[in-house]
C-alpha cells in the first residue's frame, strides 16, 4: 500500500501485518470447540485487550436481534465504554433462541471474565451462523477457558479464518499511521458473505487500535468511518439479526487522539474498513464480480446513497451485470424507483467508463464495449442524475449467480 500524506493532513500509512492483533496491547485466540461440525474447523476466538480498552459498537437496525447483540448493548451501556475482551463464536447465531440463548450469552462472558480476572461487563460477545439452534454451551465453556488460556499476539489470521461461515477466504487488514505526535497502529478482521445489506451489512467486524482515545471520538470515528465502507456494501438487500461492528483502544502506543489528532484515526479506520468491507462484497456468496457504483450530482450525499443503493440491490442489474449484458435501462429504472427526484433528459449512465446513455437518448453502438467490460471480475456502474446539488456516493455489491441460489437453498440442510 502506497504511503498518503500532505503538508495539511500531516500524517501518513504505511501498510501492517498482523491484521485485527496488529495494535500493540492485543492478544487473540482461536481454536476449535466442536460447534462447527467439520474436525479441526475454528469456531471459537477472544479478543483481548492487555488493559481495560475503550470501547465502541454499532449494531443491526434489524428488530429481530440475537442475544449477543442484546448482552453487548447491555454491557456497553454498563461499562462505561471500556472492555477488556470480546468472545466470538461462528457457526451457530445464537439468534431467535429465548431466555437461554441470553443465558448463554452471558455465560460466555463470565468465563472470559473469570480467566482475564475482570468484571463480566467489560466482555462483549458476537456470533454468527445458523438462526434458531442453542449453543452447546458443554463444549463452548471448555472452549473460552481454553482460548483464554493461549492468548498471543500473532494470531490474528487465526481470529480471521475462526470468525468465518460460507466466506471463501479471510479477511484482514492493518495499517501504522505516522503523526507528528507518533506512530500508531489500526488493524481488523470482518466476516460476511451473505445476508449484506447496509444499516448495518450482514456481518460482524472488529477494529483495534494502539491509539489513546476517548471513548465519545471512538465512537464518532466508528460511526463516521462505517457510513462509507461497512455501511455502504450490498450483497443481498438482507439486513441479518447478528451484525455488529466493534472498536477497541488500548492506548498502548502513547499516541493521544484529540480533535486536532481525529483526522488521523478517522482516516485510517476508513482506510482499514473499506478493505474489510469491499472484501466481504467480493466473496459475496456466489459473486463472480464485485461492482461499483457510483452516483454523481445527486442533491445531497444520502440521496446519492440511496440512488446507488437501489441499483446495486437491483435483482435485474445484478443477473444484467452476471450475464455481460449492458442493459443501461435497468440500471436507469432502478435508479428512478428509488424514491430520489431527478430529471431523466439530464442523467447519465456510463458502463466502464462507456457512455450509454445521455440526454434521455441511448448510445446503443456502444454496447458492445460495456459488454467488454461487464465481463471483467471489477465492474463500474457511473450514474450522474444532473441535478445540479454536486454531491456523490458509493455503493459496492455484487452480481447475482446461480451459486447464490444453491448456496441459500441448502445452507440449513
Amino acid at each position: 500500500m502506497a504511503d498518503v500524506s500532505s503538508t495539511v493532513r500531516r500524517f501518513a500509512f504505511t501498510a501492517a501485518q498482523g491484521g485485527v492483533t496488529a495494535a500493540q496491547g492485543f492478544r487473540s485466540s482461536a481454536l476449535h470447540c466442536g460447534i462447527k461440525a467439520k474436525a479441526g474447523a475454528l469456531d471459537l476466538i477472544v479478543l483481548a485487550s492487555d488493559a481495560p480498552s475503550a470501547v465502541a459498537g454499532i449494531f443491526t437496525t434489524n428488530l429481530v436481534q440475537a442475544a449477543p447483540v442484546i448482552v453487548s448493548k447491555r454491557h456497553l451501556a454498563d461499562n462505561r465504554a471500556h472492555a477488556r475482551a470480546i468472545v466470538i463464536n461462528s457457526g451457530c447465531a445464537n439468534a431467535c433462541t429465548g431466555p437461554q440463548g441470553l443465558a448463554d450469552a452471558e455465560q460466555m462472558t463470565r468465563e472470559v471474565a473469570a480467566g482475564l480476572s475482570c468484571d463480566p461487563h467489560h466482555v462483549l460477545v458476537a456470533s454468527t451462523g445458523v438462526i434458531g439452534v442453542n449453543l452447546v454451551m458443554d463444549k463452548v465453556v471448555p472452549g473460552i477457558r481454553s482460548a483464554v488460556g493461549s492468548l498471543a499476539r500473532g494470531k490474528g489470521n487465526e481470529a480471521a479464518r475462526a470468525i468465518m461461515t460460507t466466506d471463501p477466504f479471510p479477511k484482514e487488514h492493518a495499517v501504522v499511521v505516522h503523526t507528528d505526535r507518533g506512530s500508531f497502529t489500526v488493524g481488523g478482521t470482518a466476516k460476511g458473505s451473505g445476508m449484506i445489506e447496509p444499516n448495518m451489512a450482514t456481518m460482524l467486524g472488529f477494529l483495534t487500535t494502539d491509539a489513546h482515545v476517548p471513548p465519545p471520538l471512538l465512537r464518532r470515528a466508528l460511526i463516521e468511518s462505517a457510513r462509507d465502507t461497512f455501511n455502504a456494501i450490498t450483497v443481498d438487500g438482507e439486513c441479518s439479526t447478528n451484525d455488529a461492528l466493534f472498536a477497541m483502544a488500548s492506548g498502548a502506543s502513547g499516541v493521544a487522539i484529540d480533535e486536532e489528532s481525529y483526522p488521523a484515526l478517522l482516516d485510517a479506520l476508513t482506510s482499514v474498513s473499506r478493505e474489510l468491507a469491499i472484501a466481504i462484497v467480493r466473496g459475496g456468496e456466489g459473486a463472480t464480480k464485485l461492482i461499483t457504483v457510483t452516483v454523481h450530482d445527486a442533491p445531497t450525499g444520502d440521496e446519492a446513497r440511496q440512488v446507488a443503493r437501489t441499483i446495486a440491490n437491483s435483482p435485474l442489474v445484478k443477473t444484467a451485470v452476471h450475464g455481460a449484458d449492458p442493459n443501461w435501462g435497468r440500471i436507469l429504472c432502478s435508479a428512478g424507483r428509488s424514491g430520489v427526484r431527478f430529471d431523466p433528459d439530464r442523467a447519465t449512465v456510463h458502463v466502464g467508463g462507456v457512455l450509454l446513455f445521455e440526454n434521455g437518448l441511448p448510445h446503443d453502438d456502444a454496447a458492445p464495449a460495456a459488454a467488454e467490460h461487464l465481463k471483467t471480475p471489477d465492474v463500474r456502474i457511473d450514474v450522474t442524475l444532473g441535478s445540479g446539488g454536486g454531491a456523490s456516493a458509493t455503493i459496492w455489491g455484487c452480481d447475482l449467480s446461480a451459486e447464490y441460489v444453491r448456496i441459500n437453498g441448502e445452507y440449513r440442510t
